[in-house]
């Protein structure tokens, strides 16, 4: 046992600490169907195959009923996408996308109205 723990830490010290390869994707929004939003985005994939979506602290949203975040790809909101209910209509906060939605099959987010089915704000991820 001794052993093993010792060439672990060999490993450590000469490798370094074992980080995700995974570079954080970042946008800006941009208003849509006449509403003013705001702000940056930055999608964080996490080690446990989940992602973090969080809005900077620039973020806002000049209101609107029901909005909520999800992906979208090549100028369309993707049904299915849908992170839940918008938590604050301006400044930071975050969301988790679960491990089963493949975030690299998306090139936006959205704020989205889901009463009315229209976007409300959408940032182009790169």
């Amino acid at each position: 046992m001794k052993t093993v723990i010792k060439a672990a830490i060999t490993a450590f010290l000469i490798v370094g600490p074992v980080t995700p390869a995974f570079a954080d994707t970042t946008g800006t929004f941009t208003g849509a169907s006449a509403h003013i939003t705001t702000g940056g985005v930055t999608i964080t994939k996490n080690a446990d195959g989940t992602a973090t979506v969080t809005f900077d602290a620039s973020f806002s949203l000049d209101g609107a009923p029901d909005p909520h975040v999800g992906f979208g790809k090549d100028g369309a909101y993707v049904d299915g996408t849908d992170l839940g209910l918008l938590k604050n209509l301006n400044g930071s906060q975050s969301y988790i996308v679960p491990a089963s939605l493949n975030i690299d099959a998306f090139n936006e987010l959205y704020i989205w109205c889901l009463k009315f089915a229209v976007p409300l704000g959408v940032a182009e991820l790169n």
